[in-house]
Protein backbone atom coordinates (compact mmCIF):
# COMPACT_ATOMS: atom_id res chain seq x y z
CA UNK A 1 0.00 0.00 0.00
CA UNK A 2 1.38 3.41 -1.38
CA UNK A 3 1.12 6.79 1.03
CA UNK A 4 -1.46 7.54 -1.77
CA UNK A 5 -3.88 4.59 -0.46
CA UNK A 6 -3.04 5.27 2.87
CA UNK A 7 -4.46 8.91 2.88
CA UNK A 8 -7.67 7.66 0.96
CA UNK A 9 -6.49 8.17 -2.75
CA UNK A 10 -5.88 5.59 -5.00
CA UNK A 11 -3.13 3.98 -5.43
CA UNK A 12 -2.80 5.34 -9.22
CA UNK A 13 -3.39 9.15 -7.82
CA UNK A 14 -0.30 11.20 -8.72
CA UNK A 15 -0.10 13.22 -5.09
CA UNK A 16 2.49 15.77 -5.14
CA UNK A 17 3.66 18.60 -2.80
CA UNK A 18 6.14 21.00 -4.39
CA UNK A 19 7.98 22.22 -1.50
CA UNK A 20 10.25 25.16 -0.92
CA UNK A 21 13.06 24.47 2.23
CA UNK A 22 15.41 26.98 4.06
CA UNK A 23 13.09 29.66 4.03
CA UNK A 24 14.51 32.50 6.78
CA UNK A 25 18.33 31.71 5.41
CA UNK A 26 17.77 34.78 3.75
CA UNK A 27 16.32 38.09 2.75
CA UNK A 28 16.53 36.57 -1.16
CA UNK A 29 15.38 33.57 -0.06
CA UNK A 30 12.31 34.81 1.79
CA UNK A 31 11.59 36.93 -1.10
CA UNK A 32 11.74 34.61 -3.49
CA UNK A 33 9.71 31.67 -1.69
CA UNK A 34 7.00 34.20 -0.91
CA UNK A 35 6.48 35.14 -4.72
CA UNK A 36 6.53 31.43 -5.67
CA UNK A 37 3.97 30.76 -3.30
CA UNK A 38 1.80 33.75 -4.35
CA UNK A 39 2.80 33.53 -8.59
CA UNK A 40 3.80 30.13 -8.71
CA UNK A 41 3.20 26.43 -7.93
CA UNK A 42 4.99 25.81 -4.90
CA UNK A 43 2.67 24.62 -2.20
CA UNK A 44 4.10 23.91 0.79
CA UNK A 45 7.72 25.87 2.90
CA UNK A 46 9.54 25.55 5.77
CA UNK A 47 11.51 28.10 7.77
CA UNK A 48 14.79 27.85 9.68
CA UNK A 49 13.85 29.32 13.11
CA UNK A 50 18.24 29.62 14.22
CA UNK A 51 18.52 31.95 10.97
CA UNK A 52 18.89 35.71 10.89
CA UNK A 53 15.64 36.18 8.26
CA UNK A 54 13.57 33.92 10.20
CA UNK A 55 11.77 37.16 12.04
CA UNK A 56 10.42 38.09 8.80
CA UNK A 57 9.24 34.66 7.19
CA UNK A 58 7.70 34.16 10.75
CA UNK A 59 5.87 37.43 10.47
CA UNK A 60 4.38 36.16 6.97
CA UNK A 61 3.72 33.10 8.12
CA UNK A 62 1.72 34.09 10.51
CA UNK A 63 -0.46 36.76 8.48
CA UNK A 64 -0.76 33.92 5.94
CA UNK A 65 -1.96 30.92 7.18
CA UNK A 66 -3.50 29.73 3.78
CA UNK A 67 0.32 28.90 2.44
CA UNK A 68 1.43 25.69 4.12
CA UNK A 69 4.63 25.92 6.49
CA UNK A 70 6.66 23.76 8.53
CA UNK A 71 9.58 24.36 10.51
CA UNK A 72 12.79 22.85 8.84
CA UNK A 73 14.73 21.90 11.90
CA UNK A 74 18.10 22.71 11.62
CA UNK A 75 21.43 21.44 13.53
CA UNK A 76 23.71 22.17 11.09
CA UNK A 77 25.33 25.41 9.02
CA UNK A 78 27.43 24.20 5.61
CA UNK A 79 28.06 27.75 4.66
CA UNK A 80 31.91 28.84 4.60
CA UNK A 81 31.58 32.70 5.72
CA UNK A 82 27.97 32.36 6.81
CA UNK A 83 27.50 31.20 10.31
CA UNK A 84 24.80 30.68 12.56
CA UNK A 85 23.79 28.60 15.89
CA UNK A 86 21.18 27.09 18.20
CA UNK A 87 18.53 29.73 19.25
CA UNK A 88 19.53 28.21 22.97
CA UNK A 89 22.12 29.86 24.72
CA UNK A 90 25.38 27.61 23.65
CA UNK A 91 26.25 26.84 27.20
CA UNK A 92 22.46 24.49 27.24
CA UNK A 93 23.26 22.57 23.98
CA UNK A 94 27.10 22.57 24.39
CA UNK A 95 27.67 19.61 22.48
CA UNK A 96 25.87 21.56 19.18
CA UNK A 97 28.58 23.93 18.69
CA UNK A 98 31.89 24.27 17.24
CA UNK A 99 35.02 26.05 18.95
CA UNK A 100 33.09 29.33 17.95
CA UNK A 101 29.68 28.34 18.98
CA UNK A 102 28.11 27.84 15.69
CA UNK A 103 26.44 24.31 14.48
CA UNK A 104 28.83 22.19 12.32
CA UNK A 105 29.19 22.33 8.66
CA UNK A 106 28.58 18.64 8.64
CA UNK A 107 26.72 15.94 9.78
CA UNK A 108 29.54 13.45 10.96
CA UNK A 109 30.78 16.36 12.67
CA UNK A 110 27.36 16.44 14.56
CA UNK A 111 27.25 12.68 15.15
CA UNK A 112 30.51 12.60 16.90
CA UNK A 113 29.83 15.20 19.33
CA UNK A 114 26.52 16.02 19.89
CA UNK A 115 24.35 14.24 22.60
CA UNK A 116 20.58 13.17 22.14
CA UNK A 117 19.50 15.15 24.82
CA UNK A 118 20.83 18.45 23.39
CA UNK A 119 19.39 17.44 20.05
CA UNK A 120 15.96 16.93 21.27
CA UNK A 121 16.05 20.46 23.62
CA UNK A 122 17.29 22.30 21.03
CA UNK A 123 14.60 21.16 18.26
CA UNK A 124 12.02 21.54 20.60
CA UNK A 125 13.42 25.16 21.68
CA UNK A 126 13.47 26.10 17.62
CA UNK A 127 9.48 24.78 17.50
CA UNK A 128 8.47 26.73 20.61
CA UNK A 129 10.10 29.79 19.15
CA UNK A 130 8.19 29.46 15.77
CA UNK A 131 4.76 28.59 17.81
CA UNK A 132 5.44 31.84 20.24
CA UNK A 133 6.15 34.30 17.14
CA UNK A 134 2.46 32.94 16.12
CA UNK A 135 3.31 30.69 13.04
CA UNK A 136 0.84 27.64 12.88
CA UNK A 137 3.10 24.40 11.50
CA UNK A 138 1.94 21.87 9.28
CA UNK A 139 4.64 19.66 9.63
CA UNK A 140 8.75 19.29 10.22
CA UNK A 141 11.33 18.38 8.14
CA UNK A 142 15.10 18.32 8.65
CA UNK A 143 17.90 20.67 6.97
CA UNK A 144 20.78 18.46 5.32
CA UNK A 145 18.40 15.75 6.69
CA UNK A 146 20.93 16.09 10.04
CA UNK A 147 18.13 13.84 12.09
CA UNK A 148 19.08 11.04 10.32
CA UNK A 149 22.85 11.62 11.50
CA UNK A 150 22.41 9.62 14.58
CA UNK A 151 19.71 6.62 15.39
CA UNK A 152 18.91 8.45 18.17
CA UNK A 153 18.59 11.63 16.65
CA UNK A 154 16.09 10.41 14.56
CA UNK A 155 13.84 9.02 17.63
CA UNK A 156 14.12 12.48 18.99
CA UNK A 157 12.94 13.67 15.62
CA UNK A 158 9.53 10.89 15.66
CA UNK A 159 8.83 11.91 19.89
CA UNK A 160 9.04 15.84 18.84
CA UNK A 161 6.46 15.22 15.68
CA UNK A 162 3.95 12.94 18.12
CA UNK A 163 4.63 15.64 20.91
CA UNK A 164 3.37 18.26 18.33
CA UNK A 165 1.05 16.36 16.03
CA UNK A 166 2.72 17.22 13.14
CA UNK A 167 3.60 14.90 10.13
CA UNK A 168 7.08 14.48 9.58
CA UNK A 169 9.02 14.35 6.45
CA UNK A 170 10.43 10.98 6.08
CA UNK A 171 11.67 8.75 3.34
CA UNK A 172 14.05 6.00 2.48
CA UNK A 173 14.51 7.59 -0.86
CA UNK A 174 15.87 10.87 0.59
CA UNK A 175 18.35 9.53 3.12
CA UNK A 176 19.97 7.80 0.39
CA UNK A 177 20.34 10.77 -2.14
CA UNK A 178 21.98 12.84 1.20
CA UNK A 179 24.20 9.19 1.62
CA UNK A 180 23.20 8.29 4.89
CA UNK A 181 22.38 4.73 5.80
CA UNK A 182 19.42 4.82 8.32
CA UNK A 183 17.88 1.66 9.49
CA UNK A 184 13.82 2.63 9.20
CA UNK A 185 12.60 -0.83 10.34
CA UNK A 186 10.88 0.37 13.42
CA UNK A 187 9.18 3.74 11.40
CA UNK A 188 6.74 1.00 9.55
CA UNK A 189 3.57 2.80 10.95
CA UNK A 190 4.60 6.02 9.68
CA UNK A 191 3.97 7.56 6.52
CA UNK A 192 6.43 7.78 3.96
CA UNK A 193 7.26 9.95 1.16
CA UNK A 194 6.92 7.26 -1.82
CA UNK A 195 8.51 9.52 -4.89
CA UNK A 196 11.41 12.27 -3.49
CA UNK A 197 12.47 14.77 -6.26
CA UNK A 198 15.45 16.79 -5.92
CA UNK A 199 17.74 18.45 -8.00
CA UNK A 200 21.40 16.67 -8.69
CA UNK A 201 24.47 18.58 -9.23
CA UNK A 202 25.72 16.64 -12.68
CA UNK A 203 22.10 17.92 -13.90
CA UNK A 204 23.11 21.54 -12.87
CA UNK A 205 26.40 21.42 -13.98
CA UNK A 206 25.18 20.67 -17.38
CA UNK A 207 22.83 23.41 -17.56
CA UNK A 208 20.05 20.91 -17.31
CA UNK A 209 18.16 21.27 -13.99
CA UNK A 210 15.23 22.86 -15.66
CA UNK A 211 15.01 19.87 -17.74
CA UNK A 212 15.61 17.52 -15.05
CA UNK A 213 12.65 19.18 -13.33
CA UNK A 214 9.86 19.29 -16.81
CA UNK A 215 10.98 15.23 -16.78
CA UNK A 216 10.07 14.73 -13.51
CA UNK A 217 6.31 16.15 -13.77
CA UNK A 218 6.05 14.48 -17.15
CA UNK A 219 7.19 10.84 -15.28
CA UNK A 220 5.58 11.33 -12.23
CA UNK A 221 4.21 8.53 -10.57
CA UNK A 222 1.04 7.38 -8.43
CA UNK A 223 1.71 8.05 -4.53
CA UNK A 224 2.87 10.81 -2.38
CA UNK A 225 5.29 12.63 -4.43
CA UNK A 226 7.67 15.12 -3.58
CA UNK A 227 9.54 17.79 -5.27
CA UNK A 228 12.51 19.47 -3.33
CA UNK A 229 13.64 22.99 -3.98
CA UNK A 230 15.72 25.93 -2.65
CA UNK A 231 14.11 29.25 -4.63
CA UNK A 232 16.02 32.14 -3.85
CA UNK A 233 17.67 34.74 -6.33
CA UNK A 234 20.97 34.87 -7.37
CA UNK A 235 21.94 38.49 -6.35
CA UNK A 236 25.03 39.79 -4.10
CA UNK A 237 23.13 38.70 -0.47
CA UNK A 238 22.75 34.96 -2.15
CA UNK A 239 26.50 34.63 -3.94
CA UNK A 240 27.86 35.64 -0.37
CA UNK A 241 26.01 33.09 1.95
CA UNK A 242 27.03 30.71 -0.94
CA UNK A 243 30.48 31.18 -1.74
CA UNK A 244 32.40 28.22 -3.51
CA UNK A 245 29.35 26.43 -2.75
CA UNK A 246 27.92 25.71 -6.30
CA UNK A 247 25.56 22.74 -5.23
CA UNK A 248 22.18 24.57 -3.97
CA UNK A 249 24.00 28.22 -4.78
CA UNK A 250 22.64 31.29 -5.37
CA UNK A 251 22.80 30.09 -9.23
CA UNK A 252 21.01 27.25 -8.64
CA UNK A 253 18.26 28.80 -6.48
CA UNK A 254 17.44 31.13 -9.08
CA UNK A 255 16.63 28.31 -11.75
CA UNK A 256 14.98 26.65 -9.02
CA UNK A 257 12.47 29.73 -9.00
CA UNK A 258 12.67 30.88 -12.55
CA UNK A 259 11.00 27.17 -13.06
CA UNK A 260 8.41 26.99 -10.65
CA UNK A 261 6.91 30.36 -11.15
CA UNK A 262 6.70 29.86 -15.10
CA UNK A 263 3.13 29.35 -16.33
CA UNK A 264 3.90 26.30 -18.22
CA UNK A 265 4.63 24.75 -15.39
CA UNK A 266 0.90 24.79 -14.48
CA UNK A 267 -0.43 23.44 -17.14
CA UNK A 268 1.74 20.88 -17.19
CA UNK A 269 0.22 19.71 -13.73
CA UNK A 270 -3.21 19.55 -15.54
CA UNK A 271 -2.26 17.88 -18.53
CA UNK A 272 -0.16 15.17 -16.32
CA UNK A 273 -3.44 15.13 -13.76
CA UNK A 274 -1.16 15.85 -11.09
CA UNK A 275 -3.06 16.59 -7.75
CA UNK A 276 -1.61 19.12 -5.35
CA UNK A 277 -1.90 18.52 -2.01
CA UNK A 278 -0.04 20.27 1.46
CA UNK A 279 1.11 18.84 4.79
CA UNK A 280 -1.87 20.30 6.51
CA UNK A 281 -3.95 17.93 4.44
CA UNK A 282 -1.91 15.13 5.45
CA UNK A 283 -1.85 16.61 8.72
CA UNK A 284 -5.44 16.72 9.17
CA UNK A 285 -5.55 12.66 7.67
CA UNK A 286 -3.31 11.92 10.40
CA UNK A 287 -4.19 13.82 13.41
CA UNK A 288 -7.55 15.21 13.13
CA UNK A 289 -8.34 18.80 13.11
Amino acid sequence: MNAAQKLGFSESTKLLIIHADDAGLAHAENRATIQSLQRGVVNSYSIMVPCPWFYEMAIFAKNNPQYDNGVHLTLTCEWEKYRFGPVLPVSEVPSLVDENGFFFKKRDKLAQNATVEHVEKELTAQIERALKIGIKPTHIDSHMYSVGAKPEFLDAYRRIGKKYKLPLVLSKQLFEMVGLEVNLSSYEEELFVDNVHMGDFKYFEKGELAGFYAAVLDKLEGGLNLILIHPAFDDDEMKGITINHPNFGSEWRQIDFDFFTNEEVKSKLKEQNIQLITWDEIRKKIYGG
